[in-house]
This record gives structure tokens, C-alpha cells and sequence, in this order.
């Protein structure tokens, strides 16, 4: 994983050996040639955008690498330049962390959270895995099957619910979503649970009709959280789609699934931050367990090993 960046440390060092041998090299205010650190700074943009990182990430990173590098000695260079790609790269990260537990803490209960995405980002399963880690924190949940357009996600949600224990509510397929979730918050209410969750059906982001239902349902449930499932395997794909839910819905925060699975990484780097909302969770396995809060450290040990 993130194969690239530490190549790419390796090649500074490399380089700056290389360097050193010169006989004269110009001098500027970045401890290093400005010729080398343009190369040095061209060659990381073209590895971040095979990595699937955002445009205005990158540009970021390359600030801050910039940044840091101001009124730093030839001597100290070589590390900088090592240390600059980590800080940046740390501060994009640190950037994006959202504490999911410590929000709702304010919220008045039942609190309402509505996920959506698109079909196969692992939406369906995100919830039962956050289900799961409520339960575990003597939370009550009732779950509302609001994606009425294929009977095989209803059952797919039923198998989890039961799975874990937890109430669903369910209409018949086809049924309107919005008054799946109205019946789910009723219930939840009356029987003094803790949270509903919300599931809906993966709407492609450029079908506006469908994205038009989507506001409908977020009227009538008026959750206290909307949060987008994102795959991290679709890479900028899924900043796409973020970008697209939060401007006709809105987002409160996100998940990411299949973190485990990224060798590139891009979206994991860049989701949050370009779109400025928190990432809330990553998902880095099958089990109901394998759902966590996301923390920048996790992530620089996964990219720099």
C-alpha cells in the first residue's frame, strides 16, 4: 500500500546524493536547487494522480511541502524534504478526522442518521457494522429498509438486523422509502430506542430524479446526521459522488469502505478534505468488527509502513 510515496522518499535521498556531487548548485531559499525541488515536486504530482488523489489535495501537499522547506539549510535538506512529505501529508489526514461518538453525544435521541451512496459501495453493510458497535455501547437501534426498489437489499438488511438483534422495519417492495423512514422514527419513539438508521437506495449521483427522492426522504426523516458511503477502490470516483450528494442532499460526515483493499489510496487521502466534512469511520474488513474511527496515525502507518 502507498507503494508510490515510499519510492518516492527513496529517490529524494537518491537524488541528493547526486547533488552533492555537483560542483556548483545553485542556491535558493528552499535548502535545495530550485530546479531539483520543481523535479522533485512535478514527479510526487504525477505519482498523487496516479494514486487517485484530488487535484486541490495535491496542491495542498505541494504548499505545504514548500512551506516547510523555507529557510532550511543544504545540510538538513536531504531530511526535510523527507519530513515535508510526511507533515503534509499528516496535515491533509488530521484534517479529514471526524469523532462520530462525540457528536451524538449533543443530539437528543432518537437520533436520526440517514446513509446514502451509490449501489455497491458497501453502504448496507457500513450500517450494520455501525449498528453493531452501538449495540456494543449499550445503544438501542432500529433500522429502516428505505431502499424499496430491489427486494434483495430489504433482505440483505433483514439478515443483518437479525444477525446482530436489532429491530427493522420494512415495507413491501416498491413501497414509498420516505414512509419507511416516518414509521421507523414513529417506532423508535414509541418504544424509546436510541437511533435510526436509514438505509436508501445507491442512487447514481448524476440522475437527478432519483437524487430529487432523496431530498424527499431526508424532509420527512429530518435526520440528525447525513452521512455518504463512499468505496475507496473507485478513487475519485467516490469524491465525485461525495461532491454530488452534498450538493443536492447535504453531508454531515462520511465512511469509507474497503480501505483494506486500497493499493493506491487516493481516497482515502482526499475525501474529506475536499469536501470539507469529517470522516467519520473506515472499513478495513468483512467482520462487524472491522469498522473503525478513522485516525490520521492509522493511516500515516499504513502509507509510510
Amino acid at each position: 500500500m502507498f507503494k508510490f510515496l515510499r519510492r518516492k522518499l527513496k529517490e529524494i535521498k537518491e537524488a541528493e546524493k547526486e547533488e552533492e556531487k555537483e560542483e556548483e548548485i545553485k542556491k535558493s531559499r528552499f535548502g535545495i536547487s530550485e530546479k531539483k525541488l520543481e523535479e522533485l515536486l512535478w514527479k510526487l504530482e504525477i505519482d498523487l494522480i496516479e494514486a487517485n488523489v484530488a487535484y486541490e489535495v495535491i496542491e495542498e501537499i505541494k504548499r505545504e511541502i514548500k512551506r516547510k522547506l523555507v529557510g532550511i539549510s543544504r545540510k538538513e535538506a536531504r531530511d526535510a524534504v523527507e519530513k515535508a512529505i510526511k507533515d503534509a501529508i499528516y496535515n491533509i489526514l488530521k484534517k479529514s478526522e471526524g469523532d462520530f461518538f462525540k457528536e451524538i453525544e449533543k443530539i437528543e435521541k432518537p437520533i436520526i442518521v440517514l446513509f446514502v451512496g451509490v449501489n455497491g459501495s458497501g453502504k448496507t453493510t457500513a450500517i450494520a457494522k455501525l449498528a453493531y458497535h452501538l449495540k456494543n455501547k449499550g445503544y438501542s437501534c432500529v433500522i429502516a429498509a428505505c431502499d424499496t426498489f430491489r427486494a434483495g437489499a430489504i433482505e440483505q438488511l433483514e439478515k443483518h438486523a437479525n444477525n446482530l438483534g436489532i429491530k427493522m422495519i420494512k415495507h413491501d417492495f416498491g413501497a414509498d422509502p420516505a414512509a419507511v423512514a416516518y414509521d421507523a422514527i414513529e417506532h423508535a419513539k414509541a418504544k424509546h430506542k436510541d437511533f435510526v438508521l436509514i438505509d436508501t437506495a445507491g442512487r447514481m449521483q448524476t440522475n437527478i430524479n432519483l437524487m430529487e427522492e432523496m431530498k424527499k426522504i431526508k424532509r420527512v426523516a429530518k435526520p440528525h446526521l447525513t452521512i455518504f458511503v463512499g468505496d475507496a477502490l473507485t478513487g475519485n470516483d467516490a469524491i465525485e459522488q461525495a461532491r454530488r450528494f452534498n450538493e443536492y442532499v447535504g453531508i454531515d460526515g462520511i465512511i469509507l469502505t474497503k480501505v483494506d483493499a486500497d493499493a493506491k489510496g487516493g481516497a482515502s487521502i482526499s475525501i474529506a478534505y475536499a469536501i470539507k466534512k469529517p470522516l467519520y469511520f473506515i472499513g478495513i474488513g468483512q467482520g462487524y468488527e472491522d469498522q473503525i474511527p478513522f485516525k490520521a496515525e492509522w493511516m500515516m502507518e499504513k502509507i509510510f509502513g
